[in-house]
Formats: structure tokens, sequence, C-alpha cells
């Protein structure tokens, strides 16, 4: 039987979605980029040179196209609802960057639209396509710590740190800024791949530079966007033989000058298991498993070949997006769900959601009981 024709992807959104997901795209045999939409004529201009791909700032035109059968929506979180809301009522399959809306109103409301529709919608939560990631999930499936008794998760990153960086929608609360959005919606995501539903979040946030200069030098902007988290959350466990309840704690900030980066650790009844990188220039690449067992120290353990990416870039996070694609454009071929979709979207919403609350309120938020 010959191979499905790849799948037509039109790119909304020209920062990451230029970097990456144009790069992704031509390195995903099953899916092929076919149209650029940015809402500035110049820009989706120059892009389109660079890419020599057709382009408009007419997102109604985009979705005429025939070649588009999919759209990926890059832009900033303010504007993903209505192009994902339009993008559906065209018919088009979706993958959406994270968080996909500005509440988990918005979230349920395309998960809703896209079941009537029977369009298969990803979520670009890429971390699930990382190697190391992968085989942690798998051990932990195994019963490799035991009986989980806490998980610790710090999130450290400096790209924030420099207050001289301009005020922009990263810097507003309403507009989806912040580091919930940033690193929550992945960090909430993982917890509940790897581990279980989060059921309880108790969090407090804060604004470590609480203002910026504004790009076009008429001063500074207010900053009301958390760019530090800490939450104690409760999880409930998915593999076999772990407790009802297992306490974590969440460290998140993007202003930490020379942060720790990205550690994982969770402690069992059998053993330890710590995911880890340092690197502060790239969000995928230099991740690193150890583990212990029996009271022994940590030690680094061998990489499962079968998981590891056929190639890699100097952007570490071109691999997994293009590995995810293809799992979104399979799913789009055969008609079955995606994982990662519009559920686990709404998942992850709903905890940072839940987070705001919390801080808001001073008050333990309970989910999905």
């Amino acid at each position: 039987m010959s191979a499905p024709r790849p799948l037509g992807v039109a790119i909304a959104g020209l920062g990451f979605g230029e970097k990456v997901h144009i790069p992704a795209l031509r390195a995903c045999p099953q899916a092929v980029p076919v149209a650029l939409w940015h809402p500035r004529q110049e820009r989706v201009e120059q892009a389109s040179r660079a890419a020599e791909l057709p382009g408009s700032s007419d997102f109604e035109q985009v979705l005429g196209d025939p070649a588009v059968e999919a759209v990926v929506i890059a832009t900033p979180p303010a504007a993903r609802f209505a192009l994902a809301q339009q993008a559906l009522l065209a018919g088009k399959h979706l993958l959406l960057e994270k968080p996909v809306a500005l509440n988990a109103t918005e979230a349920q409301q395309l998960e809703q639209l896209a079941l009537e529709r029977g369009l298969i919608c990803a979520v670009n939560f890429e971390y699930r396509a990382v190697p190391a990631f992968q085989q942690l999930a798998a051990l932990l499936q195994q019963g490799w710590i035991g009986d989980p008794w806490l998980l610790r998760f710090d999130w450290l990153m400096g790209s924030r740190a420099n207050p001289q960086r301009p005020w922009n929608w990263y810097s507003q609360q309403a507009l989806g800024g912040g580091v919930l959005g940033a690193l929550g919606s992945h960090a909430f995501d993982m917890m509940q791949w790897l581990v279980g539903p989060i059921r309880q979040v108790q969090a407090q946030l804060s604004v470590a530079i609480s203002e910026r200069p504004k790009a076009d030098g008429s001063g500074m902007g207010q900053v009301d966007a958390a760019d530090t988290a800490f939450t104690q959350l409760q999880l409930e466990p998915q593999w076999p033989g772990a407790r009802q309840q297992l306490s974590a704690q969440i460290a998140l900030a993007s202003t930490a000058r020379q942060g720790r980066g990205c550690w994982m650790e969770l402690y069992g009844s059998e053993g330890t298991l710590v995911l880890g990188s340092s690197n502060q220039s790239d969000y995928v690449h230099g991740f690193a498993l150890q583990g212990s067992k029996g009271g022994e120290g940590l030690a680094p353990l061998p990489q499962d070949p079968s998981l590891s990416f056929a190639r890699s870039w100097e952007d570490g996070r071109i691999a997994p997006v293009s590995r995810l694609i293809g799992w979104w454009a399979e799913a789009v071929r055969q008609q079955r769900p995606m994982v990662p979709g519009l559920l686990e979207g709404l998942a992850s919403q709903q905890v940072m959601d839940a987070c705001v609350s919390s801080h808001q309120t001073g008050q333990t938020m309970r989910l999905g009981l």
C-alpha cells in the first residue's frame, strides 16, 4: 500500500512558527508546509521570501486555499482562540501552541467545536516527544520507583532576567503572558502525563521585575504577569501499585539569573529518578536521566536507542516538534483522537486557572472532583 499523502499545513504566526514549525514540518515525512499567515503584510512577505512559501495577511484567504488541510496556530496566546475557532469552522485540523487559550472556558469551547466538526486537534506539548522524557514515562509505568513518595520540579530560567527586555504581551496577564503560560502549561502537562491527574492546587505568584521599557521609547510599562510561581500539588498517580495521592512541589521562574534549569525529581519506596538539564539557551537539549535503587548513589541511566531522534538541529525544539507533527498527521489520516490534544490542553489550562484563583483567594483549589 502506498503511504498517505503528506498533510498540507498552513502556519499562522511567524515567531516560533518561522523558527521551529517550518523546519519541523519540512523534516516530517507525513506533513508539508503549504502557506503562511501573519497580520502584518510586510512581515508575511519577508517570511514568504525566506521560506519560498505563499503567504497572506488575510486569514480567510489562507483557509480558502484547497492545499491547506490543517493549520498550526503559533501566535501569541490572546489571538489563538479566535483564529482556532475560525479554522475549525472552515473545516481545518489544528495544531495549537500552548497555552491553547486565555482560560479554560475558551479551551473547552474549542474542544467541543472540534468534536462537533470531526476535526483532529493537537497541542504542542513537545516534551512528550523528547527521548529522555519518554524513557522516564516508561520507567514510571514499569513501577521503577515503587510507591511514589514525593515529586519535586524546579524550572528556573533566566530568559527574562534582564530588566531592559522590552514590555510586550508577555508582561500582561490578560494577554496570556507570564511564567504560567510559558513554563507552567508544559509543567502541568508533564505532571499529568507522567504521573496522573492534578486534583489539588495551592499557588503563590509574584512579579520580580514590575516594569519594563516600552519598545517605542514612550516610557515604562507595568508588568502584572507573574514571572515566578510556587505551587503545591496533589496528584493521583496512574501507574500500577501507586498510592492514591502524591504530593508535589513545583517552582517556576523566568527571571532566575544563572538558574539551575529544568530538574524533575521523583522519590519512591524502591528508587529515585532524576531528569534534568542546566541548559539555559535551549529548552530541549541537554536532558539526562539518572536513577538510584536500594539506597545507592545516583548514576546515569543508559539511553534507550529506540527513542532517539533520526537527526538533531542546533535548535533542540525542532526534532520533538517534528515528531509530534508526525503523530498529528497520522491521527488526521486515520481519523483517531490525538494525544496530546485539546483534552490535554484543557487539563493544563484548568490547573493554570486554579493557580491564579488560589493566589488571589489564598485558598486551596480542587480539580476534577
